[in-house]
Order: C-alpha cells, then sequence, then structure tokens
C-alpha cells in the first residue's frame, strides 16, 4: 500500500484555518465571509493535492454529487 505522506506544516495550518471557519460558520450569526474562505481553501493547490492522494487511497470520503 502507497504510504500517505504528512502534510506540510503549512498545510496544517490551513486545516486549522477551515475547523475555526466551519464553527464560525455553522453557529448561530454564520457569516459569508467564512464561506468564502472554503472556498478559497478548496481551490489551493497544497488541499487539493493533499485530498486527491487521500481519496486515491481511500482514506478521505468521496465527494458527493
Amino acid at each position: 500500500m502507497p504510504r500517505w505522506e504528512s502534510p506540510e506544516i503549512g498545510l496544517l495550518i490551513k486545516l486549522g484555518s477551515a475547523i475555526v471557519h466551519a464553527d464560525e460558520c455553522l453557529g448561530p450569526d454564520g457569516r459569508v465571509l467564512d464561506q468564502q474562505v472554503f472556498q478559497e481553501l478548496i481551490k489551493d493547490a497544497e488541499v487539493k493535492a493533499w485530498l486527491e492522494q487521500g481519496t486515491r487511497m481511500a482514506l478521505l470520503p468521496v465527494k458527493r454529487t
């Protein structure tokens, strides 16, 4: 089985940012700004590459369409 590389510190910071923004976004006064942050994170090349690797290895859920 291929080895899933440990994420770099920059990617871990982005993940932490996503969690904080998710908490804010899902709160009672969810903000549009938090949605914009998610859109930017989803487009981020480092995030996309990591998600693709995890999906190929069946370690992450497949996005429902």
